[in-house]
């Protein structure tokens, strides 16, 4: 089975569209999509209907909306830079991230 490249709470730097150039963490992986929500990126204004029921107040909500995986890439907490992944193979058998730039696991 493959290392999943992006996980929840990672630290991603955003490489195309509006947000370009920004950093944040991932909340929400979809694999099936190829698609992350990222904190803070990508924000879309939604229409809500009030809804007494479930304590929704009506109006326009400020969400975010989802971001194609290929346009995200991980930071590393080591170099402080946004890399590739590779995947390595440890002594144990165990198969981990790791940093393309310095080639410390990502973890």
């Amino acid at each position: 089975m493959p290392i999943p490249p992006i996980k929840k709470n990672d630290e991603v730097y955003i490489l195309r569209g509006k947000d370009r150039g920004k950093t944040g963490r991932v909340l929400i992986v979809n694999p099936a999509g190829a698609r992350v929500v990222v904190e803070g990126i990508q924000m879309i204004k939604r229409h809500t209907r009030p809804n007494p029921q479930k304590n929704i107040k009506g109006g326009i909500v400020e969400k975010e909306a989802s971001i194609h995986i290929s346009n995200v890439a991980i930071v590393c907490k080591n170099c402080k830079k946004h890399t590739r992944i590779a995947n390595k193979i440890l002594a144990d058998g165990r198969g981990v991230r790791a940093c393309k730039k310095c080639g410390n696991t990502i973890e």
